[in-house]
């Protein structure tokens, strides 16, 4: 038995949660992978994975024993690329999670850059505004915006959402525009309300104009938990929308969004790339990091450094 390949299909098949579909990832037959596991098992004496008709799941001692086999073979990528040559061409797969607009209008156009510096990094981007658990997900990094909640997470700030609060043309004609944030609290008056899935609830927007603060929260009759989802009820006329600068400057320009509230500021959104503490900082990960931190700079940079 090697030793290395039956770890790398034994994680395989905790990652799919299937024997079929880690035999076509690993380009093996579903026979082999079997067998690799097995071996693995007797080798150690230890059951790892739970085996029925529907599914396969990790056992206890088999999560904890994947966790180990993904730092070994983060090890064994580092040990490989840091051969003279090979360096700067990190390799493997990286799992990342990505909220769905910025997905959509930064980081996917901005892949064939980062493939063409990185060819042997196979990139399996998640894009969801869902709250991710990194560990049980076996997701090696997540970009979110906000506050981190969790203190446990390793994280680097890679930029900071500048926020404006916009409406259609549709929604003021039938509403009217408001003159003051205060009256997005009136009754004729409606949000979008955005479903933060940490907590599940919609939450208010701090406002500042010069030595006046102020906080609303709004009225909705539509709330999502998806940022495209909440871009096109706004474009729909069902409400007011709180965005940030890059998700609302094309709509601005072509005329869809009209801009509100231009002489109060809003404090600008921290966005975070995390993982988790015991997760191995892999060459291929590093290389995304500083990636993604390189594409925010140019986007929108953390508020204090050069280019912002």
């Amino acid at each position: 038995m090697d030793r290395f390949d039956a770890m790398q299909a034994f994680a395989r098949v905790v990652e799919t949660g299937s024997f079929t579909k880690a035999a076509d990832t690993l380009h093996l037959s579903k026979t082999s992978v079997t067998q690799l596991v097995q071996q693995l098992e007797s080798r150690l004496r230890v059951k790892l994975l739970n085996r029925t008709t529907r599914k396969v799941s990790v056992t206890a001692d088999g999560a904890a024993y994947y966790e180990r086999v993904l730092r070994l073979l983060a090890d064994m990528d580092d040990a490989e690329t840091s051969l003279s040559g090979a360096a700067s061409l990190p390799r493997g797969r990286l799992r990342v999670d990505v909220p769905s607009p910025l997905a959509r209008t930064i980081v996917v156009p901005a892949l064939p850059e980062f493939h063409a510096r990185y060819p042997d990094i196979q990139l399996d981007l998640g894009v969801s505004d869902r709250m991710v658990d990194l560990i049980g997900d076996h997701v090696d990094c997540v970009v979110r915006g906000g506050e981190l909640t969790d203190p446990s997470l390793m994280a680097r700030r890679v930029g900071d959402l500048q926020l404006g609060v916009h409406a259609a043309p549709d929604y003021l004609a039938r509403h009217g525009t408001p003159a003051h944030p205060h009256e997005l609290e009136d009754t004729h008056h409606r949000i979008v309300g955005f479903l933060w899935s940490r907590n599940g609830k919609t939450f208010p927007y701090a406002m500042q104009r010069g030595e006046e603060r102020i906080t609303v929260q709004g009225r909705y009759v539509l709330s999502v938990d998806d940022g495209n989802a909440y871009l096109a009820a706004g474009l729909a006329g069902l409400g007011v929308l709180w965005l940030p600068d890059y998700m609302a400057r094309a709509h601005v320009r072509s005329g869809e969004l009209v801009p509100l509230f231009e002489d109060w500021r809003l404090d600008p959104m921290p966005l975070y790339l995390a993982f988790p503490p015991n997760r191995h900082v892999s060459a291929k990960l590093r290389v995304f990091i500083d990636w993604m931190a390189g594409l925010m700079a140019r986007h929108a940079p953390v508020a204090g450094r050069p280019g912002s």
